[in-house]
């Protein structure tokens, strides 16, 4: 019976405790909510070495989606093979706008002048939708490794980023994010690996990967 009283006890200063700390959390984030009332468009990176920066960048292209918004994916360094999410974004063409206008990984090309007039050509159509206001999200997929490899101007870049409508957002995605676009980045998200299939001769799989 003893045991029992303690065990009751215990449990009911865990959960006191849990409460407390709660409630402090609460009123914390209240009022870092209440602090954080400006709307605007934001520039979100995504990089590092980890699987899961497109993977994150097309998951919010379904919530975009989700709240009726228009969304453009441009794709740089990809485009020699079809991806699930090409695929799949394909069947949305009044909500989508799909591009992937590379040819493939770096190493596979091995030319880098066909690249850059690649990424250049890419660029282009990334301006397209960051010209226009009826577009909520822009997907510059890959755009990090474009501008680790000085195909684009790192500065240029930016400066067309910043020109965009005011309440657009825009993605960037790939290992390799320039210090510059980091600086200037409100959201920087960096994956990093702990463990990848890959090291164990697992192949790519469809669905995963690709």
């Amino acid at each position: 019976m003893t045991n029992t009283a303690n065990g009751d006890s215990s449990a009911d200063n865990i959960n006191t405790r849990h409460q407390r700390r709660m409630e402090r959390k609460k009123a914390l984030m209240d009022e870092r909510i209440q602090q954080a009332q400006r709307e605007t468009g934001v520039l979100l990176v995504h990089t590092g070495n980890g699987k899961g920066k497109s993977s994150s960048a097309f998951g919010m292209v379904m919530r975009a989606l989700g709240h009726g918004m228009q969304v453009g994916v441009v794709q740089f360094i990809k485009g020699a093979m079809s991806t699930g999410e090409e695929i799949f974004l394909r069947r949305f063409p009044d909500e989508v706008q799909f591009h992937a206008m590379g040819e493939g990984y770096t190493w596979e090309t091995q030319n880098r002048e066909r690249d850059i007039e690649k990424a250049l050509l890419a660029w282009e159509q990334a301006k397209r939708f960051m010209q226009d206001p009826a577009i909520g999200l822009v997907v510059l997929d890959e755009l990090n490794i474009a501008l680790k490899y000085h195909y684009l101007d790192v500065q240029q870049v930016i400066a067309d980023i910043d020109a965009r409508p005011e309440m657009q957002h825009v993605v960037v995605t790939g290992r390799g994010a320039l210090p510059e676009l980091i600086e200037v980045a409100d959201t920087v998200t960096e994956m990093q690996i702990v463990k990848h299939a890959f090291k164990d001769g697992i192949v790519a799989q469809a669905g995963v990967e690709w």
